[in-house]
């Protein structure tokens, strides 16, 4: 039976990336957005069954985690929906909603865990409950941010469709770690929504009210799942809106939004100990470190200070960009982020000969 429901659901979802406008107005054939539709079930699905099969080796842990818990929270749905529609609002800590940005002993930091499993539960009703049947509904939602990314693309880009698939849909890591049953979609999903409503709204300098109502709801997604992320959007949507108003202007422009906001993150704390952004930043690193993983990665002692911060952008920017190293690779998924680290580096290199 949960064959007949997978392949159901399967054929429906192919069928629907075909009709909807959005997805139809990308540029791409029906069939394009079929293979690429299944191009991400099939990431989903390895997601899962790696999750399953090398978890522990590969640290995939989270994504099975969640699904368990949504079947409880499911349950609980049928049997005590009044609880179920509650306790997403309901904080067991001393500070009640406060530490926006804490790691421990926060509602905020546990919204984006209860934030998740809601959501899978919901699907749950739909899929009675199946994991792959789940990745199906995961990836027919999140499509949507890659087609919305390669809309905006192709307008920025004329020309260059097939360049602009490869980078929005084909990318091996981000084709991986997007399409699994994890926040990542999600965040992705929204982050390109606002990318896509803030650039045609400024193009055709008309931010409608379903415009901005998309823009607020994506915001606040992001506001939950990754609310450092919502935190970083802010300059560079100011800083862009400025850009496009001041074109003569878009290096003062962004040098100017940025330094005021590197003002405001060391500074806002004289106002209120509860905006210490350093600080939070410290602890976020604290409590990553806590977590116990394989990371060979070496860290600086943070300072909540402007110096400390500044002499720490070089451990920073080489842990971003160029991690992970050759000797880093302990299994194949470690290997293959390597090789795609390595590739990327080299086409930027060829992008400062070439252009």
């Amino acid at each position: 039976m949960e064959y007949l429901i997978f392949a159901g659901y399967l054929f429906l979802f192919a069928w629907l990336v075909t009709r909807i406008g959005f997805f139809k107005k990308s540029g791409l054939s029906n069939a394009q957005l079929i293979i690429l539709f299944l191009i991400k079930i099939i990431a989903g699905i390895l997601y899962g069954w790696i999750g399953v099969y090398y978890g522990q080796f590969a640290y995939m842990f989270d994504t099975w985690g969640f699904h368990h818990v949504a079947l409880e929270e499911t349950k609980l749905l049928y049997h005590n929906p009044s609880e179920y529609f509650s306790n997403l609002f309901y904080s067991g800590y001393e500070n009640k909603f406060g530490g926006f940005l804490d790691s421990h002993n926060s509602w905020w930091n546990d919204l984006k865990n209860n934030m998740f499993v809601k959501f899978l539960s919901v699907i749950n009703v739909f899929s009675f409950g199946n994991y792959y049947t789940n990745v199906i509904f995961f990836s027919f939602i999140t499509l949507a941010g890659p087609v919305a990314f390669l809309r905006v693309m192709n307008d920025v880009f004329p020309g260059k469709k097939l360049l602009v698939i490869l980078a929005a849909f084909l990318i091996p890591s981000f084709a991986y770690w997007a399409s699994g049953i994890h926040k990542d979609g999600l965040t992705f999903l929204a982050l390109s929504l606002i990318v896509y409503h803030f650039y045609f709204g400024l193009k055709e300098k008309a931010f409608s009210f379903t415009r901005i109502a998309i823009i607020i709801i994506s915001c606040l997604i992001i506001l939950s799942f990754r609310n450092y992320i919502f935190i970083v959007l802010i300059p560079a949507l100011s800083a862009w809106y400025f850009a496009y108003k001041f074109p003569n202007r878009i290096v003062l422009v962004f040098l100017s939004v940025y330094l005021i906001c590197g003002i405001l993150f060391f500074s806002l704390r004289y106002i209120s100990p509860s905006l210490d952004l350093p600080q939070a930043v410290i602890n976020k690193q604290d409590a990553f470190l806590e977590l116990q993983g394989n990371s060979s990665i070496r860290h600086a002692d943070l300072e909540p200070t402007f110096l400390s911060f500044l002499k720490n952008i070089p451990t920073a920017l080489s842990a971003t960009i160029l991690r992970p190293h050759p000797g880093d690779a302990k299994h194949l998924l470690s290997l293959a982020a390597t090789t795609e680290t390595i590739i990327f580096l080299l086409l930027f290199i060829c992008f400062f000969i070439w252009r």
